[in-house]
């Protein structure tokens, strides 16, 4: 459609679109933008589809539109909760004991790490710190995926023991 026929259409069924969406959402604020919306979709058709009866597409557009906003309306909702439910809710950030704690057993595990022999530390890190895969793991160092389990095996052990030992 060319610019001329939508600015027709505009001046045609507008305002009686603009009525239909008001009653639908009761804001006129909404039920102006949806209008416009309504007609620039219609703009932005691809010029394929033939049109017979313009107002009922428009009427469609815009119904569909509607649908939209009410579900997105929907979506945004939230219920008012009282300070007293607020605070209730628990806090997920660790207490200032427990942050230490886990500071501690870093340091712990990062000590039994150090202690391991440099080939076995390099597979342990690459493996379980960086996430790497046997294979990676193995073409990285170039070693068999079978060393690469035992080195992690080995590594495994030792940590367990010296935590169990602190």
């Amino acid at each position: 459609m060319h610019t001329d026929t939508i600015q027709n259409l505009y001046s045609q069924y507008g305002e009686e679109l603009k009525c239909y969406i008001t009653k639908r959402l009761n804001s006129k604020d909404a039920a102006t933008d949806l209008t416009h919306e309504t007609f620039v979709r219609l703009l932005s058709r691809s010029p394929a589809i033939q049109v017979e009866n313009p107002r009922a597409y428009l009427y469609r557009i815009a119904h569909n539109l509607v649908v939209d906003h009410l579900r997105q309306e929907n979506r945004r909702k939230t219920e008012a909760v009282s300070n007293d439910k607020l605070v209730s809710i628990p806090d997920e950030h660790p207490s200032p004991e427990q942050s230490v704690g886990a500071r501690n057993d870093l340091a712990m595990v990062r000590a039994a790490i150090l202690e391991m022999p440099e080939r076995t530390r390099h597979v342990f890190v690459l493996a379980r710190i960086e996430g790497l895969t046997y294979r990676e793991v193995s073409e990285r160092l170039h070693i068999s995926e079978s060393s690469v389990q035992k080195h992690l095996a080995k590594a495994t052990k030792h940590v367990i023991q010296r935590l169990r030992a602190m």
